[in-house]
C-alpha cells in the first residue's frame, strides 16, 4: 500500500551523521561498525532503497538548526546566521539528491498530483524518485521574518516554530512560555505565504498561543498522546481535540521514549519495554477515539531522528516495515478505508485542501 511519512530528518542523517542514504541500510550499518560518536551508529533504519521497498513514495523531509543562547546547554549554533547557513547546507543536499534522481520536490497541488500519478502507474517503484515536502523543524534559523519568503521560494512548505528548549520564535519541548511579538510576526508571515504550521514540539503555552494567532493550515507531523506517556512532549487530550477541530492530522511518532512510559535513555531496550509497532497503534487509536473517526491520524515516524534500532519499535528492522501497520490496524477492527486514511489518505486530503 502506498504510504506517506510526515517526518524524516533526511538531511541531518546525510550531513551530520555522514550517511549516504542512496545505499541499502545494511551497507550504511556496515560503514558505521566501531563508530561511537552517536548512540545509533550501525543501527539506522532509513535509506532511499528501504523507503521504496516500503512503498513510501512521499515524505516530509526536514531542515533543522537550533540557535542556543550562552546559558542553553543544548547542542546548537551560537548565532541565527550560523543556524541559517546550516539549513542552507541541508537544502543543498536535498537539491543534489534531486539532481541525482533520488528525490523530487512536492511544493504545490500540481506537483503532488503528478507525483502520485507516477507512483500509482502500475510500474515497479524501484527506481522512482521519492517525493519530499520541505519542512523546517524549529524556526531559530530564520534570521528575521524577511528570510521566510526566501525559504519559501527555495521550497519550504511547513514550519515548526520550536524544537527542544527555548527558541527565538516560540518555546519548545521541556521549556515553558509564550511566543511573543517575534513569534506572532512569524505566524503572520507564514499565513501570508500559506506555509503549514507544524504544532509538534510547541510547549503548552506556545501551542495555545500559536493556535490562537494562526489561521492557516495546521498539522502535527510527529506527536503522541500525553494520556499514554505523561510528558510535555506529548499532546494532552485538550490539545488533540483542538487540533481535530482545526482539521489537523497528527503523525504517530516511533521514538520509543514517546511510545511507552518510564523509558530511560541509553538504558531501556525496546523489547524489554514492550515498545512494538502495536504501541504506536495505541496512540493512533487514542486520537481516533477522541476524534470519533480516523480522519486525523497518519504516520510521522521520526525514524532515525537521532535514534535507530536501539530506540524504535523492536519489530521494525527498517522503515519498510511501516507496511506492517495495515494488518495491525485491521486486527483492531479498522476497515480498509480507515487503513487507507492512516497510511496516506489523511495527509493527502490535508495537502489538497491546504494547497487548493
Amino acid at each position: 500500500m502506498f504510504a506517506i511519512d510526515a517526518h524524516l530528518d533526511l538531511s541531518m542523517n546525510a550531513m551530520e551523521w555522514n550517511r549516504d542514504l542512496r545505499l541499502p541500510v545494511n551497507d550504511i550499518r556496515k560503514r558505521e561498525v566501531g563508530m561511537s560518536d552517536k548512540p545509533d551508529r550501525a543501527k539506522g533504519v532509513v535509506s532511499f532503497p528501504e523507503l521504496r521497498k516500503g512503498n513510501i513514495g512521499l515524505v516530509v523531509g526536514t531542515q533543522i538548526a537550533r540557535y542556543v543562547a550562552p546559558d542553553n546547554p543544548l547542542p546548537g549554533w551560537f548565532s541565527p546566521e550560523q543556524a541559517w547557513a546550516q539549513t542552507q547546507g541541508q537544502l543543498t543536499w536535498y537539491k543534489t539528491m534531486e539532481e541525482a534522481g533520488e528525490i523530487t520536490p512536492v511544493t504545490d497541488l500540481a506537483s503532488l498530483e503528478k507525483h502520485l500519478a507516477l507512483w500509482n502507474d502500475g510500474t515497479p517503484n524501484t527506481n522512482k524518485p521519492i517525493g519530499y515536502i520541505l519542512s523546517l523543524e524549529g524556526a531559530d534559523s530564520i534570521v528575521n521574518v524577511s528570510y521566510l519568503e526566501r525559504a519559501y521560494n527555495n521550497g519550504l512548505r511547513a514550519v515548526g516554530p520550536a524544537h527542544y528548549g527555548p527558541g527565538r520564535y516560540a518555546q519548545g519541548t521541556d521549556a515553558t512560555g509564550f511566543m511573543g511579538e517575534r513569534g506572532h510576526a512569524l505566524l503572520k508571515e507564514m499565513e501570508r505565504l500559506n506555509i503549514i504550521l507544524d504544532a509538534t514540539h510547541l510547549c503548552d503555552d506556545s501551542f495555545w498561543e500559536a493556535l490562537k494567532h494562526f489561521n492557516g493550515p495546521v498539522w502535527a507531523s510527529h506527536n503522541n498522546c500525553r494520556a499514554l506517556v505523561n510528558h510535555n512532549r506529548q499532546f494532552s487530550d485538550d490539545m488533540i481535540k483542538e487540533l481535530v477541530g482545526r482539521g489537523a492530522v497528527i503523525g504517530g511518532a516511533m521514538d520509543a521514549w514517546m511510545m511507552v512510559p518510564d523509558w530511560v535513555r541509553g538504558v531501556s531496550e525496546p523489547k524489554a519495554m514492550g515498545a512494538s509497532l502495536d504501541v504506536v497503534i495505541n496512540h493512533m487509536d487514542h486520537i481516533c477515539q477522541l476524534a470519533g473517526n480516523t480522519l486525523h491520524v497518519g504516520i510521522g515516524s521520526d525514524l532515525d531522528g537521532a535514534f535507530g534500532k536501539e530506540q524504535c519499535p523492536y519489530d521494525l528492522e527498517t522503515i519498510a516495515d511501516l507496511q506492517k501497520i495495515p494488518d495491525l490496524l485491521k486486527k483492531r477492527g479498522y476497515t480498509d478505508t480507515d487503513v487507507e486514511n492512516v497510511m496516506y489518505g489523511n495527509w493527502l486530503r490535508f495537502l489538497r485542501k491546504a494547497w487548493a
